[in-house]
C-alpha cells in the first residue's frame, strides 16, 4: 500500500494507464486477428484493406511504447508476407 500522498497518486495514474494501455494492446490484437481471418478466407482485397488498417493501429501501438518497436515491425512483416502471397 502507498504511504504517502504522491505515492497514492502515481498508484491511481498507473492504474488508469495500465487500462488504457490494456484497450489499445486488445486493438491491435484485434487488427492483426482481421488480416489472417481475411488471409485464411482467401479475400485478397479484404486482406489488403484489413492490413492497411493494421499497420496504422501497429505503428501507433508501437510508437507509444505499449508493444517494443521490433515486435511491431515483425507482426508487419508476417502479415505483408502473407497478403502477398495471397495475391500471388
Amino acid at each position: 500500500m502507498a504511504n504517502s500522498a504522491s505515492a497514492r497518486k502515481s498508484a491511481r495514474k498507473a492504474a488508469a494507464q495500465r487500462l488504457h494501455n490494456a484497450s489499445l494492446r486488445s486493438a491491435y490484437r484485434t487488427a492483426v486477428k482481421s488480416v489472417r481471418k481475411a488471409v485464411a478466407a482467401g479475400d485478397a482485397t479484404a486482406a489488403k484493406t484489413a492490413f492497411q488498417s493494421a499497420v496504422s493501429v501497429i505503428d501507433r501501438i508501437a510508437d507509444k511504447k505499449i508493444v517494443h518497436k521490433n515486435k511491431a515491425s515483425r507482426h508487419k512483416s508476417r502479415l505483408a508476407a502473407a497478403v502477398k502471397h495471397l495475391a500471388a
